[in-house]
């Protein structure tokens, strides 16, 4: 099978389980991310271990990773529960995690236990972290003072980054002649960018009564991927110059890793959430 049909047909199945998980109900959404969360901090971890003096601990950091996704879903999904799990309780387990990850370094007698505290905070903060408050966007909608889960949010995210990242390889293959970031990423272009963006925003004005948005909202949003998801790929492409990987993992043939399909989503979403609770403001 050659590399185009290879990545087709992975790149396929991808949309179909991602849409299809996020549309059906919020059990299925959170299924799908809690797992999504898991392998991407085992593959940053994983990375991260080939550097000498790094012993970053994957089990209970992509453990770790997935509670903390989870403890986020309960607590928005249940927030109007009298429970433990609607509760900041819940987050307890996830701190004990960062507890043991902080305590092990004084019995493991590493030569630069600095590095692997340093690369174990990160794989939470830079991926499980932005994983996890994707439910603040999934719960973002309040019906008669009831939170419900709304799939809309979510879902034109990753759809924004879709268009971004297809209208910026059409028209930077086709115009593009100034270089974005030459540094980290020698093949993105202005024009690309701008392509990307004009075709994100077409595609948000286009959807916004679908996923209950207004048009001035939604083109907003749709700004606020393309900027932001734009940075999120070139941030984990420095990543990977420093680390000398072309994909940071294998898991989706033709694709590479999950930080590879995820990479625009991770700073995207945290800039969606400020997006939205600064709007809240006006």
């Amino acid at each position: 099978m050659n590399n185009f049909i290879k990545r087709t047909l992975t790149g396929a199945i991808f949309v179909c389980v991602l849409v299809g998980c996020i549309v059906y109900s919020e059990y299925t959404f959170a299924g799908l991310f809690t797992v999504i969360t898991a392998l991407g901090v085992w593959e940053f971890c994983g990375l991260v271990n080939e550097k000498e003096g790094v012993d970053v601990n994957k089990p209970i950091c992509a453990l770790g990773g997935a509670y903390l996704f989870l403890a986020f879903f309960t607590h928005t999904a249940f927030a109007e529960l009298n429970t433990a799990f609607g509760s900041g309780a819940v987050f307890i387990p996830y701190l004990v995690v960062l507890l043991y990850l902080l305590i092990r370094e004084l019995y493991m007698k590493h030569e630069d236990p600095i590095h692997t505290w340093a690369y174990s905070m990160l794989s939470q903060i830079y991926v499980a972290l932005p994983f996890s408050l994707l439910n603040l966007l999934a719960f973002f909608n309040v019906e008669n003072l009831h939170v419900v889960y709304s799939w809309g949010v979510p879902l034109a995210l990753f759809v924004f980054i879709w268009c971004n990242d297809t209208g910026a390889y059409l028209s930077g293959m086709t115009f593009g002649k100034h270089k974005l970031f030459p540094r980290i990423s020698p093949k993105k272009t202005w024009e690309g960018s701008i392509g990307g963006c004009i075709l994100t925003l077409i595609v948000a004005y286009l959807i916004a009564p679908w996923i209950g948005l207004q048009e001035f909202a939604c083109m907003g949003l749709g700004a606020v991927v393309v900027i932001f998801g734009t940075w999120g790929d070139l941030v984990e492409s420095l990543f990977k110059r420093k680390l000398g990987i072309k994909d940071s993992g294998n898991i989706l043939p033709g694709h590479g890793g999950i930080l590879d399909r995820f990479d625009s989503a991770l700073m995207a979403i945290m800039a969606a959430i400020v997006y939205f609770y600064t709007l809240m403001l006006f």
